[in-house]
């Protein structure tokens, strides 16, 4: 005997909820798992060949431009013309090197040195250029490159002179809870060269985020003497690599005074 619609329709209701459920709880779950990824590559900074892309969307907000936050600076040109100089050594381990072609200062950063003296970014460097670099040792990237920016500092690090500017890796970390924490994970992998400097409220990776360089860390920049920025990279790298010594070999070289920039260019 045929069934009466009446007599299915119960059966066939609560088919249709078991099919709305697990197809809700299957987006519900895709969602998680899409939110999760990207909150990771936002947080660790390492989102592939685009990272260096200015993530100025955080939160839903866009980062304010250089313009809106009264970091382009004429008296910036000098490094912006360094910059360009940079562009054919941006590849390798460095290939997400972002030369900054349009004059820029870096934010006014103030943290503490190693005796937790208060300083800002203009109080150390030797008088030349920083590669600074903002890190935490709950990012595992982070982590991974301090042995690399140790023999950087090693390889590199000199105070300025008449004819060459200094150079510094001004490691800074931002650690917030445990301050023996960083100190204890640097001692226990040998870093030798790296001086310490920390901002344990964060303070410089937030002001650095508000103007599109702080999306996520590791973030590095390359600043000279002036504060004006040569360039950027969102992620971690190879520091002591060959393609990153040529890289920064190349803005000292760019770097330098007059003499003794239009010497070294004679003599190479």
């Amino acid at each position: 005997m045929a069934e009466r619609p009446e007599d299915t329709a119960p059966e066939a209701q609560a088919t249709g909820r078991r099919m709305t459920a697990g197809r809700l709880i299957l987006i519900v779950a895709a969602a998680l798992g899409l939110g999760a990824a990207v909150g990771f590559a936002g947080v660790y900074g390492i989102a592939g060949g685009e990272r260096n892309a200015n993530a100025g969307a955080v939160a839903g907000a866009p980062a304010a431009s250089a313009d809106e936050a009264g970091l382009t600076d004429g008296r910036c040109a000098r490094a912006s013309e360094v910059a360009r100089t940079l562009a054919p050594f941006a590849k390798g381990e460095v290939a997400a090197f972002a030369p900054t072609l349009t004059p820029r200062r870096v934010p006014e950063l103030a943290f503490q040195d190693g005796a937790g003296k208060p300083v800002t970014l203009a109080d150390v460097g030797g008088g030349g250029l920083r590669l600074v670099n903002i890190w935490a040792t709950w990012c595992a990237p982070c982590r991974k490159e301090m042995p690399a920016l140790d023999r950087l500092q090693a390889e590199l690090g000199a105070k300025g002179g008449d004819s060459q500017p200094g150079f510094e890796v001004v490691a800074l970390n931002v650690d917030t809870r445990d301050a023996d924490k960083p100190r204890t994970f640097l001692n226990e992998i040998g870093v030798k060269s790296l001086a310490y400097y920390a901002d344990p409220k964060a303070d410089s990776f937030q002001r650095l985020r508000a103007v599109g360089r702080g999306f996520g860390l590791p973030t590095t920049l390359l600043v000279d003497a002036k504060g004006c920025e040569i360039g950027h990279m969102s992620g971690p790298a190879e520091w002591a690599s060959e393609d990153a010594l040529a890289l920064l070999r190349a803005a000292l070289k760019a770097s330098a005074p007059a003499a003794g920039g239009a010497a070294a260019a004679s003599g190479g």
